[in-house]
């Protein structure tokens, strides 16, 4: 559907069809910020949940909590096997008779099958929409109005996702500890489009995924695609802020959510990595980060922003020293990186949670005198 945005002259497309860059990632980023450009997604898939159940059996089966939305209202899941780690990821929105999903789209395939897997007797219909596409964008300006237009609407609703990031939804909590969060001016959306509303778009300026990229990686935005491996729980990414709602009730994996935030911390932590740009390489995901010669992490996204140069995700081993200047290994060379700390090593919601000592090995009390 998106193939009056790739034909364009300039526009640089992957294997896959997603669009990289359509002349000058630079440029791009600063047209996103300013609401003057808007992104293809070919990277992002639409899931439509229909049926009177869908509400309240979603909110059964994954992190968030769901039997209450409201026609407009936005949010995100985590669906997540038994012990807690992530599986699968979804934008969602209600517009009144169906849940849209916003999946990425390596994701999409498997996410689809395990809900129509799990329906049982539930009156609930699940069907990937392979004739709508999403186009995202910023907030604000007449380009993001234009998307507005654009996008498929239910009556008068129009279904486009706002991104709650990084916003403490209801039921979430913030691990990272930054007083000004570097993702307070990332004002995303994306708009489900179908073929008309291509048409509508399709003299718009438009940016691709290096710019869409960077800008996430900036404002500490995970995803699917990069920062889950099959280790990942939300707690690593600071993920529980929009994704998870501690209060709700049970679903699969809420004991080690639970368990992990009262009475532990995350083995992992992310952390956003400033890359030397000196050396004539630059580190890609899976590139392992080295404290010393001691292996600390990887990277899990990586891209060149317009302001703040080479810069990376990496998820790093939660005892990793904050203030220790580490280095990325791509192709033999080693890329210096200094940290800046996302979720802390102490995240959780009781730091050094006091441990009793067992009565077997209490000193007895003096007798009274």
């Amino acid at each position: 559907m998106l193939d009056v945005f790739r034909a364009r002259s300039g526009v640089v497309s992957s294997d896959d069809g997603v669009i990289q860059h359509a002349g000058n990632p630079v440029l791009e980023q600063r047209r996103l910020i300013a609401g003057t450009a808007i992104a293809p997604r070919a990277d992002r898939t639409v899931i439509e949940v229909s049926g009177p159940d869908r509400r309240t059996w979603l909110d059964s089966i994954t992190s968030q909590a769901l039997g209450a939305l409201q026609p407009g209202d936005s949010t995100e899941l985590l669906v997540l096997d038994p012990q807690g780690r992530i599986e699968h990821t979804a934008a969602v929105l209600e517009d009144g008779e169906s849940i849209w999903l916003l999946a990425d789209a390596g994701d999409a395939p498997g996410l689809a099958k395990w809900l129509t897997m799990m329906r049982f007797r539930s009156q609930v219909a699940v069907a990937v929409r392979d004739d709508l596409a999403v186009v995202g964008g910023f907030r604000g300006g007449e380009v993001f109005d234009s998307l507005v237009a654009a996008s498929v609407h239910t009556g008068d609703l129009p279904l486009v996702w706002t991104d709650p990031w990084p916003q403490v939804s209801a039921g979430g909590w913030q691990y990272a500890q930054a007083t000004d969060h570097p993702g307070a001016e990332y004002l995303w959306a994306e708009a489900i489009v179908d073929a008309d509303g291509i048409v509508a778009l399709a003299t718009a300026e438009i940016a691709g995924a290096l710019a869409t990229e960077a800008l996430r990686i900036a404002a500490w935005r995970p995803r699917w695609a990069h920062e889950v491996d099959e280790r990942a729980i939300p707690h690593e990414a600071d993920w529980i802020r929009t994704a998870v709602h501690l209060n709700k009730g049970c679903y699969r994996g809420q004991e080690t959510v639970a368990k992990v935030h009262n009475l532990g911390h995350p083995p992992r932590r992310l952390v956003l990595l400033h890359l030397d740009g000196s050396e004539n390489v630059f580190p890609e995901r899976g590139d392992t980060v080295f404290d010393g010669e001691k292996e600390a992490g990887q990277i899990t996204s990586s891209a060149r922003h317009h302001e703040l140069g080479p810069i990376a995700l990496a998820l790093v081993g939660r005892r990793v020293d904050g203030d220790a200047t580490l280095e990325v290994l791509h192709d033999g060379v080693r890329v210096a990186a200094s940290q800046e700390i996302i979720v802390p090593a102490d995240a959780g919601s009781v730091a050094d949670v006091p441990r009793l000592t067992r009565l077997s090995r209490r000193k007895q009390a003096a007798p009274p005198a």
